[in-house]
């Protein structure tokens, strides 16, 4: 893989490249995720050189290639993490992928250093609206967070942040006025991510 982006300056004025890995976890892209599915679609339109990894696609049978996949990991220097919020979790496709492609000796470990430096970002998407996830509903984004972001201190992953969606169910879908409101949401999400990439 050689696509690459450019973002950042260096100290002379001149363009860096960065390479920017999207993981798509969420388990049925093509049948059940309109806002998952258009947020990738936007950035791939705003930058035809992000590399899409749809965990979906390759894994249907949840059989990780764990080589191709670290390999993957190894050229990017962003990883965004795209999926709808499930159970107040990541899919269980996304937690497989990890399991299985962050290990000891890769990812962490005395040996385990290939993360290191890289960024991560979180990028994902809620059925319910966002009163469900205030400090009065009990729990928070941020809350949510914490396995990732435990995740990146653990494998020495430079946390960036997070973008969140919330209300764009897939039950919403049958709405002609929900289904244009839900797309134009998951544009100005693809937007934000792509503004906070180009931060850094």
């Amino acid at each position: 893989m050689c696509n690459c982006i450019e973002f950042s300056n260096n100290r002379r004025g001149e363009k860096i490249a960065k390479k920017v890995l999207v993981v798509s976890g969420h388990p049925d892209l093509k049948n059940d995720s309109l806002a998952n599915k258009t947020i990738l679609k936007e950035i791939k339109k705003l930058y035809p050189e992000v590399e899409l990894d749809i965990l979906s696609n390759l894994y249907p049978d949840y059989q990780i290639d764990v080589a191709a996949e670290q390999d993957k990991l190894r050229w990017a220097d962003v990883i965004v993490f795209q999926y709808p919020l499930y159970w107040y979790m990541t899919p269980s496709l996304m937690n497989k992928w990890i399991e299985k492609v962050f290990v000891h000796g890769f990812s962490h470990g005395s040996n385990g250093n290939v993360l290191k430096d890289k960024y991560l970002i979180a990028s994902l998407t809620t059925g319910a609206g966002e009163a469900a996830y205030s400090a009065g509903s009990g729990t928070t984004i941020e809350d949510l967070l914490a396995p990732i972001r435990l995740t990146t201190k653990l494998t020495q992953l430079n946390f960036v942040g997070y973008v969140v969606t919330h209300g764009v169910s897939y039950s919403l879908r049958e709405d002609a006025d929900k289904t244009q409101e839900m797309i134009a949401k998951s544009q100005a999400h693809a937007k934000k991510l792509v503004e906070m990439i180009e931060s850094l």
